[in-house]
Order: C-alpha cells, then sequence, then structure tokens
C-alpha cells in the first residue's frame, strides 16, 4: 500500500472527506496506463475538486494498481503518472491531499486489505487525516470502488464516467443494490455530496 501527499497543505474544515477513484473518475479510463503523457483529466473533473478544495473538504485518491504485480510496470511509473495528474489538476486550480494505491494482485504473489473492493485504502486515509468514514462518500466508476467504500461505511456514488456504462450493463443489479447515487460525473456527483451536507456553493 503506497501513498504520496500532496506538496499543499490546507486547513482541514471538516470531520469528513471524499474518496475518489483515478482511472475512469479523474483522468480518462486507457488501462494500465504507465506514460504520464497519456494522462488527461475528463471533463469537468478539475472543477469538482476545487469545489471541495474550497471548502477544505480532504480529497483522497484510492486506486488499484495491479500493473505493478504484473510486472506492466512500476511504483516509479505509477508516481510519474500521479505527479502529471497533479500538475494538470493544479493548473485548473484544483488539488488531491494524498493518492493512496495497491500495487498487488492476488494472481500475482500477494494477497492484501488493500485492493478495492477491500476497504484497505480508505481506512488508512481516514485515520491519517482524522476523518469519520461514516460522515464520508466514495466516488468511483467501477463496482468495486464502491464496494470499497461500503465496506468502509462510507456512503457511496457510482459513475457513468470511465467503466461505469459498460459495468452498469453486466452488473446492474449489484450497483444498484450498493450505490448511494449514481451520477453522470464527478462534478455532479461533488453536487450531491453537498446537498447531503447541506453545504451551499
Amino acid at each position: 500500500m503506497s501513498g504520496e501527499k500532496s506538496s499543499t497543505v490546507r486547513m482541514k474544515k471538516h470531520d469528513w472527506g471524499v474518496f475518489v477513484d483515478r482511472d475512469g473518475t479523474i483522468i480518462d479510463e486507457t488501462g494500465y496506463l504507465s506514460d504520464p503523457d497519456k494522462a488527461r483529466l475528463l471533463p469537468n473533473a478539475a472543477r469538482a475538486l476545487r469545489m471541495l478544495n474550497e471548502l477544505g473538504v480532504p480529497v483522497i485518491v484510492v486506486s488499484n494498481q495491479s500493473g505493478i504485480a504484473r510486472g506492466m510496470y512500476t511504483a516509479e511509473d505509477v508516481e510519474k503518472v500521479n505527479r502529471r495528474i497533479r500538475d494538470l489538476l493544479q493548473a485548473e486550480g484544483a488539488l488531491v491531499d494524498q493518492v493512496y494505491y495497491c500495487p498487488h494482485h492476488p494472481d500475482y504473489g500477494a494477497t492484501c486489505d488493500c485492493r478495492k473492493p477491500a476497504p484497505g485504502l480508505l481506512i488508512r486515509g481516514a485515520r491519517e487525516f482524522g476523518i469519520l468514514l461514516d460522515k464520508s462518500f466514495m466516488v468511483g466508476d467501477k463496482l468495486i470502488d464502491i464496494q470499497a467504500g461500503k465496506a468502509a461505511g462510507t456512503r457511496v456514488i457510482f459513475l457513468r464516467t470511465g467503466d461505469g456504462e459498460k459495468e452498469l450493463e453486466h452488473a446492474r443489479e449489484e450497483i444498484l443494490e450498493v450505490a448511494d447515487e449514481i451520477c453522470e460525473d464527478l462534478l455532479e456527483a461533488v453536487r450531491w455530496i453537498l446537498v447531503q451536507k447541506n453545504v451551499k456553493v
């Protein structure tokens, strides 16, 4: 389980946070991304995160990166991609407070509690940021994202971006059973979250 802290330190104003998947939620889903130059922000992603930033809400990325275990790329490659994503967000006035990723895969020599749908990454983030999971949210475009959030005790939002539409075709009943809300993109999800929190923007 790995993590990279933001170089920007902000005053936390809330006892809750928002956990977000990376590929298909913040950036285009390209499959086993190792080239930083191929990272592309999804429309409205930076705007959505900026809304949370301005409210002092911790934004924590949680991502499966089994390409490391599979030998497709290295941890250094993942960190380069994550730095590129941070640069792209910063250029639009947004940031993430922390990035955690799981480098494991059970078929390639390791079992763990951090590979989604396990909740380990969220539990670590809640502990390190001093936020309450039952007041927090998890957002992602895959069933395993919302399963991880549910297992951790957060409310969960499923997105139609990335692999979302494909997952809805194949696992609609499971998604509807787990998800608290289904949204078109990260911006719609953040707006829904703020309504639940009675926060006006």
